[in-house]
């Protein structure tokens, strides 16, 4: 009874709308996901090694999945209507928890530690939120429960198997056996996750709003670029440091190679991709977002991990007082940061084909000249090595903006129409409420003056 009368107090939950975009709730909670980044980065950038890249890109797989779920619930329902706000914020108050724990999370498997344990229940109260809050939304399309029971059992075992990577390892005596163990069922559930997703298929499931589910999509990938700017400032230690024209100049290139990654994706393969989610229909539209978004948007993203973790790497060697700016950058940085923002060019390559089904041999040539440039970045100083990729992923831009002139103009002209048409919509519904008092215009009058209930 007390819960039914809070959620009549709050209103009910409200099904999402074709034309719906992002709400401001689902901004607020992407901060979540901000903090559970900067852990992944910060807990792998302790020790760099083959097994912490494993243990970082398994977590990050994990966490994505969970945003997935979150996008695919998001989709249903307006995340900011009526009483889904309060259940929300338990599920970011689990994924808080979840990032917290995960530099705990790889620890020594022969000790039963509180972290792994906080991972695997954080994660329970996350995929449980967004099932209750799924169920709820789903008993008013016939059929829809029942879908959502034939794939629960996802939920289920996922779970048993990070509650099994917390508490069986300890229990083995060697260490390395441990170890691979704790690890082996951590690939297990990300192979249970992903695989679920593509057994599901796209029958029974829908995508109500192409625009909501692009926009959120986007989003949370300006938000994994922000992590590469985090890195070069505070994990490079650049605010500890004595500012000088080297650091000055690492900042430079951190933001300029970040920009034109920004640009390299959103000037006109993310308006175009858009367009495409919005043309397809039905099934189509529902296996395009499952495959170009929700997976193919993670190796986007764990190429921009994987960037950061050497831009941070490289950006500490300049910053350095102890380190002469002539000495060559050392350690696995210009791996790590070449290589990511390859990940990144073969991962939006992908992403591409499947919503475009083209293939730009720019972006094919820029992976190519990546490539070759890992042995002359590890021979260079470090600054220059940061400046020798910025270069090359300006040049990506600029050549891009001329060879593809034509195209981009008649899309950016599309858009641009597009986005007025919208506006002057905005415009004209709110010139009602400088309409005179009576009618309508009044009720919109006191609304947009304040005159509600609240202030009588």
């Amino acid at each position: 009874m007390g819960g039914s009368r809070w959620r009549g107090r709050l209103g009910p939950a409200v099904a999402i709308a074709p034309g719906a975009r992002v709400d401001k709730f689902e901004i607020f909670f992407d901060l979540v996901f901000v903090f559970s980044f900067f852990i992944i980065v910060r807990t792998t950038a302790m020790e760099i090694s083959g097994r912490s890249l494993l243990h970082g890109l398994l977590v990050l797989a994990v966490l994505w999945w969970c945003w997935v779920i979150h996008s695919v619930v998001a989709a249903r329902v307006r995340l900011g209507e009526g009483f889904v706000p309060v259940l929300m914020v338990v599920g970011m108050a689990a994924l808080f928890c979840f990032a917290l724990s995960l530099p705990q999370a790889f620890g020594d498997p022969r000790r039963t530690a509180a972290g792994p344990m906080v991972v695997a229940v954080s994660y329970l109260v996350i995929r449980a939120v967004h099932l209750l809050l799924y169920w709820h939304i789903a008993k008013e399309k016939s059929g829809e429960r029942r879908l959502l029971l034939k794939y629960s059992p996802e939920v289920v075992v996922s779970t048993l198997l990070l509650l099994a990577a917390a508490l069986v390892p300890p229990y083995v005596d060697d260490m390395g056996r441990a170890a691979m163990l704790r690890d082996a069922l951590w690939v297990a559930t990300v192979l249970l996750q992903y695989g679920s997703g593509l057994v599901a298929g796209a029958w029974g499931w829908t995508v109500t709003s192409a625009e909501h589910w692009t926009e959120r999509y986007d989003l949370i990938l300006i938000i994994a670029l922000g992590e590469s700017i985090i890195s070069v400032g505070v994990g490079g230690n650049l605010l500890g440091q004595p500012v000088t024209a080297a650091t000055v100049a690492a900042a430079s290139c951190g933001i300029v190679f970040t920009a034109a990654l920004w640009w390299a994706h959103y000037d006109v393969i993310g308006p175009a991709a858009r367009i495409a989610q919005h043309e397809a229909l039905g099934r189509p539209r529902v296996a395009l977002a499952r495959d170009a978004y929700a997976y193919l948007y993670l190796v986007m993203i764990a190429g921009i991990i994987t960037f950061a973790l050497g831009a941070e790497e490289v950006v500490r060697q300049i910053s350095d007082p102890h380190v002469s700016l002539a000495a060559p950058a050392h350690g696995p940085g210009v791996p790590l940061l070449f290589g990511g923002v390859i990940g990144y060019f073969c991962g939006n390559m992908l992403f591409q084909a499947r919503t475009l089904h083209t293939l730009s041999w720019t972006r094919v040539g820029v992976v190519v000249v990546l490539a070759a440039a890992i042995p002359a970045g590890a021979q260079l100083p470090a600054l220059a090595t940061l400046a020798l990729l910025t270069v090359i992923c300006v040049g990506l831009v600029a050549v891009e903006v001329v060879v593809m002139a034509d195209a981009r103009k008649a899309l950016r002209s599309y858009v641009f129409q597009e986005r007025t048409s919208h506006e002057a919509h905005e415009v004209a519904y709110r010139a009602a409420w400088h309409e005179p008092e009576g009618g309508g215009g009044a009720r919109r009058g006191d609304a947009r003056r304040g005159r509600g209930p609240l202030c009588r």
